[in-house]
């Protein structure tokens, strides 16, 4: 989380902190993130039960969704009574520093895997080729390689390439952004880079390549056509501003705080952009899960005590289902064969839970 400037005149001991921003502030600022860590934890917790309850959603696509659902539901269960025990310390000590690592970890696996969500959809969607529902080696190859990624990011600080400690009013911990150090500018740097803009620029680059490919078909079936046109551009603007709306500020913030002068930013300003950062935890299961009508029919199942059919089953395993994307996008090769009312995409069909 962005630690302002402003952090260093706070102080690392925690009267300091309490002068900088108050003791009212501090309560204000700690039920945020508390409330966010526990909406976060119970939702992502939903979408885990969601998985283990109904098999047919364990598809190879929807292992990514799991992925960013283990992540986030970490983050949350981690992340949070360490922040409350580093933020109720005097000075940062081994529960800073693992309360920040346990974040910072967690949310570059969640960005990441957003990112080859993302491509893996617009691969999906445009093929020619049917996708192979049984194969889940990618899959499991890309939640192992967000692992490692992140752990290549994280990990230096506690080895030197940087540091974690206090943040903006002393409240959580995440990466020293304070600090203007040649070997933690460089970090920050990399960090930037590696972990924002790529992921971001793959993010824009493959849902961009999706719409326009939404549009092709949609000049074939005018009326469905411009209506599911509608419906995945809105899809995209929700998921690009969100993903924006948690992490630019962040970001902006942490390179003020890096790169700026001290002072620059008030401790709370400096702890908006870590509650939104945090925030993303409550946002992807909703935005990436629950509006997928393949999850949503299973969440509405498993309030009702429903199991699928079992005559259901078979058909529903074969089904790859590409989340957020239903019924939008024919293969190339056969868009002018297929009912567009049947809802197919590429081969994919609605799945139910009822």
């Amino acid at each position: 989380m962005p630690a302002a400037s402003a952090a260093a005149a706070c102080g690392d001991g925690r009267d300091e902190a309490e002068r900088c921003l108050g003791p009212a502030g501090r309560l204000a600022a700690a039920v945020c993130l508390g409330a966010v860590g526990s909406l976060g934890f119970c939702s992502n917790l939903l979408v885990l039960l969601l998985f283990w309850r109904f098999p047919a959603l364990r598809s190879p696509i929807n292992l990514l969704l799991l992925n960013i659902a283990l992540s986030d539901l970490l983050g949350c269960a981690l992340g949070t009574p360490l922040g409350l025990a580093a933020g109720a310390a005097a000075a940062p000590g081994a529960a800073c520093a693992w309360h920040g690592f346990a974040t910072a970890l967690c949310g570059i696996i969640s960005l990441i895997s957003l990112a080859v969500l993302s491509y893996e959809r617009c691969c999906t969607m445009t093929r020619t080729a049917e996708p192979d529902t049984t194969n889940y080696r990618k899959a499991w190859t890309a939640i192992i390689l967000s692992w490692t990624y992140s752990l290549l990011w994280t990990v230096p600080l506690l080895l030197g390439w940087s540091s974690y400690g206090p943040e903006g009013p002393g409240i959580t911990c995440s990466v020293n952004w304070h600090s203007k150090d040649a070997n933690n500018a460089s970090y920050i740097i990399c960090l930037f880079i590696f972990c924002l803009v790529i992921p971001f620029a793959i993010i824009v680059y493959s849902y961009g390549k999706l719409l326009c490919a939404v549009r092709q078909v949609s000049s074939m079936h005018r009326g469905l056509g411009r209506s599911r046109e509608r419906r995945i551009l809105l899809m995209v603007v929700v998921m690009v501003v969100c993903f924006l709306l948690c992490w630019l500020p962040y970001a902006a913030v942490a390179l003020l705080a890096t790169f700026g002068q001290p002072g620059l930013i008030t401790p709370a300003a400096s702890i908006i952009p870590a509650i939104l950062a945090k925030s993303s935890t409550v946002y992807n299961p909703i935005i990436y899960v629950f509006l997928n009508k393949q999850f949503y029919r299973c969440f509405v199942a498993l309030l009702r005590c429903n199991k699928f059919p079992q005559s259901s089953l078979p058909r529903l395993k074969k089904q790859q289902q590409n989340p957020g994307s239903e019924e939008l996008l024919p293969k190339p090769n056969q868009a002018q064969k297929r009912d567009p009312e049947r809802g197919a995409v590429g081969g994919l069909q609605e799945a139910t839970c009822m």
